[in-house]
């Protein structure tokens, strides 16, 4: 079975990498855009999730995994919103920043770039690949 990507974009300022790391995962939860809900409801147990620092940093950081199937977002007062819990992996051996990925010929065709408000997105497998490779990280 294919490997299957994602990326997750956070404001350091608000939720960083390390106080992802700090509570060793969350529910994934305030996802307030209809395309990102369905790519939260598109992920599966043990995916792999890429942390971008959005805004200041504009780099990702580490790689998390799905922990389990999307379920009902307990933030949500209203409508059909869902979250998944995330589990953090490892930090990447060497971030890889916003400059690096448009430049680089596989990233560059990645949503991120095709619609930057989107807060949670598909990546393919070479594209995950490339990041890894970027990073100078293994799984």
């Amino acid at each position: 079975m294919a490997k299957r990507y994602w990326l997750v974009k956070q404001e350091p300022e608000t939720y960083s990498w390390s106080d992802f790391v700090k509570e060793s995962g969350i529910a994934w939860t305030g996802v307030r855009n209809f395309q990102a809900r369905n790519n939260l409801r598109a992920m599966r147990k043990g995916d792999f999730v890429f942390f971008y620092h959005s805004v200041s940093e504009k780099q990702v950081v580490g790689v998390a995994r799905v922990g389990g199937a999307a379920y009902p977002d307990p933030t949500a007062n209203e409508g059909e919103w869902v979250c998944v819990n995330l589990v953090p992996l490892k930090a990447l051996k060497k971030t890889v920043g916003l400059d690096a990925m448009k430049a680089d010929k596989i990233l560059a065709e990645m949503p991120l770039f095709r619609n930057s408000r989107l807060s949670v997105m598909p990546l393919t497998e070479a594209q995950g690949a490339r990041l890894l490779q970027l990073a100078e990280t293994r799984l």
